[in-house]
């Protein structure tokens, strides 16, 4: 192992266990780097509860933790929200202690990207969305009023604080869809694919037992696909139907109450959606904005039988080709009718790994991102 191969990794928030979005993507880009060689020293915003973990340990050559600043009034200032509560002068003295890359994880962690002292610094901004347009989107799928209010004001100031990505030395992309915005203004920008807990597609052969979407419900976005799924979708189906995920609105509580072939699974582990993810015939997944890359999509496609989607979630993502997609709920219930009897055959799971292990698997994204750092930028 090259000693000299160390790098600085900045995360919004600790990335274990990786069970949402980010996280997952934060999690196992450290183990890929770490099988690459590389020490990785790990900076960790702690908030709601979280505790520091013995795996980031035993991964890391080194984790320091840091308290998220949560203000009562998060529409004080300027600065977008999710960055003036991440600015702890200890964080940027930790980070002078070598000359090390930085990679900075979402512009949540860019509070110090453009310091002076951090000048000569090699610093990769690890992009999960383009932030603002994500905002925007959480904006139109909430109903309550405060947070409704909240996020429309995070996404103004999110667009006008994204230029400070022009002191970064690479936008590593999560999603081709903003490198194509990111392009526009930042020469810089490269597309690296997501990182996920999948080494080998593993779909099961056959047909399985119903049809499954799943997703943190707690999430503006997941709650408005689920309730599309309930109230457009499955009336024409009847077949069963999985709902699965942590924090169930009370709306969605009582639009599957009565429903004899909804069944609402919450409180329930990673794992566990993993496995019902497996055992699906269809796994159906909607979203209404198509903004970065959803990684419970890979999920399904490496681990499930047949994929069906709307347009926007596989937008601009490569994946199109191995999935079924349609756009009105008529189109949506006839493809899953057509899809309930269709066993996942050998010549599915041959195609699948076709798309998935070349592009869309960790040794790929972690040769790409190592690639841009070079040996040269490393050296103490």
């Amino acid at each position: 192992m090259n000693k000299n191969k160390f790098i600085h990794i900045v995360a919004f928030d600790i990335p274990y266990p990786p069970n949402y979005g980010g996280i997952i993507d934060i999690f196992y880009k450290i183990k890929a780097l770490k099988e690459k060689g590389f020490h990785i020293i790990l900076h960790v915003y702690l908030y709601a509860g979280k505790e520091p973990s013995d795996i980031l340990k035993q991964l890391c050559h080194k984790v320091y933790y840091y308290n998220r600043r949560r203000f009562a009034n998060p529409f004080i200032g300027e600065l977008p929200y999710i960055v003036s509560t991440r600015n702890g002068d200890e964080l940027l003295n930790n980070l002078l202690k070598d000359k090390h890359p930085i990679l900075f994880e979402g512009l949540h962690t860019t509070y110090f990207l453009n310091h002076k002292s951090l000048e000569e610094r090699f610093k990769i901004v690890r992009t999960h969305n383009v932030e603002h347009l994500y905002y925007k989107a959480l904006e139109e799928a909430e109903t309550g009023f405060f947070k409704k209010y909240f996020f429309r004001v995070e996404s103004e100031r999110l667009a006008q604080y994204e230029m400070v990505l022009k002191h970064a030395d690479l936008i590593a992309t999560i999603s081709p869809a903003e490198t194509e915005y990111y392009q526009t203004m930042f020469p810089q920008t490269s597309y690296v694919p997501a990182f996920h807990g999948n080494e080998e597609v593993s779909g099961r052969l056959g047909q399985g037992k119903y049809l499954l979407y799943h997703g943190n419900l707690g999430v503006g976005e997941n709650n408005k696909a689920a309730l599309y799924l309930v109230h457009e979708i499955s009336p024409g189906l009847d077949i069963p139907v999985v709902i699965a995920g942590n924090n169930p609105s009370r709306q969605l509580k009582q639009a599957v109450k009565g429903n004899p072939y909804i069944n609402l699974v919450s409180k329930i582990s990673s794992e566990d959606i993993l496995e019902l993810v497996a055992e699906a015939q269809i796994n159906l997944l909607v979203t209404f904005q198509s903004t970065g890359i959803k990684l419970k999509l890979l999920n399904a496609l490496y681990r499930g039988r047949h994929c069906v989607v709307n347009p926007a979630m596989v937008e601009n993502t490569g994946l199109d080709s191995i999935c079924h997609m349609a756009s009105k709920p008529l189109q949506l219930q006839r493809l899953v009718k057509s899809l309930w009897t269709e066993p996942f055959t050998e010549t599915d799971l041959e195609h699948r790994k076709e798309v998935l292990l070349g592009q869309f698997s960790n040794r790929h994204s972690a040769e790409m991102l190592t690639r841009h750092l070079g040996v040269e930028t490393l050296s103490v």
